[in-house]
């Protein structure tokens, strides 16, 4: 097993980290997102991470950042607990499944189909908004719902390596009619157990950079309670436009990788 290269320790090192885990705890608590769409590629791009070993630090990076946002979003009771925990558990299951489809399935069409999807909740946002007052009630018809969205959640993540915040919080809004902050408080509770086995298993691996995760991480604690306190200032309408810009982001990300994959074969 070879093991990724890690940067030296230098003071640019760990004031790229503190700034990258600002950032992406702005992201994390205003959407409702882990920020591994913000961490890796600026780890890649600015401290010459490899894939593996940005994704790894990430994913260990999110376990602070995303537990700050639920306690920021909880507090006004905004964070639908046991939906969350479902969500997790068939996130897991998914999770296999993605990675067992991995090799069988083309990565360049998984990808553009994704991008399509991303495009149409990107309209969609401007045509429903949510009510504050909405909540995800656990019934008969939600519940499996969940499990299913859960089960998806997971496959895409194995798959493409988004995370699952960019999927379970437009399906909530979307599908399950769910307040935006209810959306984004669930998203978050469900990132924290996926992380954390996600993380014991990239330690084994070698795949963190310890002292990178603990830098990004704490940093990100600092702005993720401020980004949920945005989240909860701004119009629900305004809420959508911000989320669907960063969707844009996201997307852009996603087909860049499409249009390279394409030009390798």
């Amino acid at each position: 097993m070879t093991t990724s290269v890690r940067p030296p320790r230098t003071a640019r090192f760990y004031a790229v980290c503190v700034g990258v885990g600002l950032l992406a705890g702005l992201m994390s608590g205003l959407f409702g997102v882990g920020g591994g769409t913000v961490i890796v590629p600026l780890l890649v791009l600015l401290l010459g991470f490899d894939q593996r070993l940005g994704a790894g630090t990430s994913l260990a990076a999110i376990v602070p950042t995303a537990s700050v946002g639920v306690i920021t979003y909880a507090v006004d009771g905004h964070v639908a607990w046991l939906p969350a925990l479902i969500l997790a558990a068939f996130a897991v299951v998914g999770a296999q499944i993605g990675t067992w489809l991995l090799p069988k399935l083309s990565q360049t069409a998984l990808r553009w189909a994704f991008v399509a999807f991303l495009l149409a909740v990107i309209v969609s946002l401007y045509f429903v908004i949510p009510s504050r007052d909405a909540e995800l009630e656990l019934t008969w018809i939600t519940g499996p719902g969940l499990a299913v969205l859960g089960v998806v959640t997971g496959i895409l993540a194995g798959l493409l390596g988004v995370g699952g915040g960019i999927i379970v919080v437009p399906a909530l809004l979307l599908l399950f009619g769910t307040s935006d902050l209810v959306a984004k408080g669930t998203s978050l509770l469900m990132m924290i157990p996926t992380a954390v086995s996600g993380t014991v298993g990239n330690l084994r691996r070698s795949n963190v950079d310890l002292p990178a995760a603990l830098c990004v991480g704490l940093a990100a604690c600092a702005t993720t309670a401020v980004g949920a306190q945005i989240a909860k200032a701004v119009d629900p309408f305004v809420a959508n436009v911000l989320f669907s810009i960063f969707l844009v982001f996201i997307a852009s990300q996603i087909a860049v990788k499409a249009v390279r994959g394409r030009r390798q074969r």
